[in-house]
């Protein structure tokens, strides 16, 4: 089959860390049924992001989430694609993310069972290339209307697969 033509992606990721990001959003969106993150800044050295939330996790809450990707890590899941036009979009994906002008098919990836999400970026093939995920930080601005806040992870990567290194 024929590769289809999506839209030109205008940024170069770090597969390990994209993908990583990928299985955040799938524990953040399990654990608290928010939004995926809507900014994000995702880097080899580290990546930032953010999520909409009523409440500031606790200690305990990150590092279960810390504890939750590394396990999805740790079970060595396949990375995969597969094209769908919009009409065959499963209803687990999200589609408010996309730009006004995205083509009319589209390029889902699964990171095995866990997270599924349109994403035109690099990812890594299997999640034991990614490495141990740390949450290196993170930080909570409360919302001024006392709606939801935002709460910042930032995350980086040890021991990723060193083939990834030219990124």
């Amino acid at each position: 089959m024929e590769e289809p033509i999506l839209n030109a992606h205008n940024k170069s990721e770090y597969p390990p860390a994209h993908t990583a990001e990928h299985i955040l959003n799938g524990t953040m969106v399990k654990l608290y049924g928010c939004p995926r993150s809507r900014n994000s800044h995702v880097e080899k050295k580290k990546s930032k992001l953010n999520y909409e939330l009523s409440v500031c996790p606790s200690a305990e809450e990150v590092q279960k989430i810390e504890a939750l990707v590394n396990e999805q890590i740790e079970r060595h899941l396949p990375v995969t694609t597969e094209y769908v036009t919009r009409d065959n979009v499963p209803p687990e994906v999200s589609l408010e993310k996309l730009p006004e002008d995205a083509s009319a098919t589209l390029r889902l990836v699964r990171v095995g069972d866990y997270d599924v999400c349109a994403c035109i970026g690099t990812h890594v093939e299997n999640t034991a290339e990614i490495g141990h995920f740390r949450i290196s930080s993170t930080s909570w601005t409360p919302a001024e209307d006392g709606d939801k806040g935002s709460f910042r992870i930032v995350f980086r990567l040890d021991g990723a697969d060193p083939k990834y290194d030219l990124f």
